[in-house]
């Protein structure tokens, strides 16, 4: 059947899941407090870039499935379901901030206290956070409501940026933490209609769910640490870290994903998740160290890569110009959060390089963080006029295969630095390419 839903928040997660909730005919109302914000997704245009989303979004709107809205009391008044996603960025010491969350949760205790609905409403926990978090949201409500006027859910996000529409329309698994068959009947119904090919909904207490979301994204993140943290060894013994990669990732036992070794993870999701479930364990004195060492080999890993190029130009880049391909944490998105291009530009401009950068999608968001520090190409191309190197920071498909005689043609000196390794060795030899990656053999070095 058909629910009335709230969605509060349209950030990432809040976007995507409201409107692929609204795209099996539920009735979607997203509130946020950003009034120029909900004006825009209310003309169906999007505020991130995201494949698939846009027409998903301007079709809703215009089917009238899902609206926009700044008032948080119409759109809880108006729903049986209110999710919560809501941003929780870590604080210093990498604990996850609930302001947020609980601020929103007080809103709603009060809103719901002077409301007479007859329905128990059912507030679920979307944004990642740690293990407890629903049980706070309850007792805050409680202030206000009586028990059996509500249940509080966990129901934890696995989007991934750049496949998240496909990811939230055929998730490969529906968490649900509760322990309200009200509640799981619920929920298990408004997810059928994205599971019909078989994949599980899995109900599990509100706990184990929460802790599932940071389990899940540590464990990807130390696979990720993993091969990085090998290609120091393939570049000193002349392995080449992709053979090994395709070796280890036919094996069903580890898989085939999330095995490519570069410049380190970021994004929004693993920098702060894999923080936060390491302040959380030590706290419990009961600390993750192979965790630990994934979080250490990730920020050692942009840093070793930064020195190779500081290491070519003598740690003398003052005056030198560096065309910088991809500012994108990853492709298929805008999302320039912890991404490893930023840390690139920060340790190269303290050295004094100029840096000219394009990205598809990513350049407005850069330019928010960056302003007139960096130059912005109109494209890949003229990004290499007169360029001293080319560092590639993000695995674009538009960087894959270039004109590489172009690309001479255009550069000072014919340098690449390829921190995602797109580029085949003996091709760049051929070439007459002096090429640096990660985890394989530098061609044509002069180091």
């Amino acid at each position: 059947m058909a629910y009335n839903i709230s969605v509060i928040g349209t950030g990432y997660v809040g976007l995507v899941t409201g409107t692929c909730f609204a795209a099996t005919g539920n009735n979607v109302i997203c509130v946020d407090v950003e009034e120029e914000k909900i004006n825009s997704l209310q003309q169906g245009i999007p505020t991130i870039f995201e494949p698939g989303l846009e027409r998903l979004l301007k079709t809703n709107v215009k089917e009238e499935r899902i609206h926009f809205t700044t008032s948080l009391e119409y759109a809880v008044q108006n729903s049986l379901l209110i999710f919560l996603c809501l941003p929780t960025p870590p604080y210093e010491d990498g604990s996850a901030d609930l302001h947020h969350v609980m601020d929103v949760a007080n809103e709603i205790g009060r809103i719901l206290k002077n409301h007479n609905f007859k329905e128990k409403k059912i507030i679920v926990n979307k944004s990642t956070v740690p293990v407890g978090t629903a049980e706070k949201v309850r007792n805050i409500l409680l202030k206000y409501l009586p028990a059996e006027k509500f249940e509080v859910a966990s129901n934890p996000e696995f989007l991934r940026e750049g496949f998240a529409v496909e990811d939230s329309t055929l998730p490969e698994r529906v968490v649900i933490g509760t322990s309200s068959d009200y509640t799981k009947e619920i929920m298990t119904d408004l997810y059928q209609p994205f599971v019909r090919t078989g994949n599980p909904i899995i109900i599990m207490d509100e706990k184990s769910a929460e802790i599932t979301k940071y389990a899940a994204n540590s464990f990807l993140a130390t696979k990720i640490s993993f091969m990085n943290d090998l290609s120091a060894y393939c570049e000193k013994t002349g392995a080449d870290i992709e053979k090994i990669r395709l070796g280890i990732g036919a094996d069903s036992r580890i898989g085939k994903k999330f095995l490519f070794a570069g410049i380190g993870y970021g994004g929004s999701c693993f920098p702060k998740d894999v923080r936060a479930l390491l302040f959380s364990t030590e706290e419990a004195a009961t600390p993750l160290s192979i965790v630990r060492a994934a979080y250490e080999v990730n920020n050692k890993q942009i840093v070793r890569f930064t020195e190779k190029i500081l290491k070519r130009f003598n740690n003398d880049v003052r005056n030198k110009t560096f065309a910088l391909w991809g500012l994108a944490f990853k492709h298929n998105t805008d999302d320039t959060r912890e991404a490893p291009a930023f840390r690139i530009i920060d340790i190269l401009l303290e050295f004094g390089a100029k840096i000219v950068a394009y990205d598809p999608e990513a350049m407005e968001n850069t330019k928010l963080r960056y302003g007139n520090k960096i130059e912005y190409a109109e494209n890949f191309y003229t990004a290499l006029n007169n360029s001293d190197a080319l560092v590639i920071a993000t695995e674009w498909t538009l960087f894959r295969s270039p004109d590489f005689l172009k690309m001479k043609s255009l550069m000072k000196e014919p340098i690449i630095f390829d921190g995602r390794n797109l580029y085949d060795l003996d091709e760049m030899e051929k070439l007459g390419f002096e090429y640096y990656c990660v985890g394989r053999k530098a061609i044509n070095s002069k180091m």
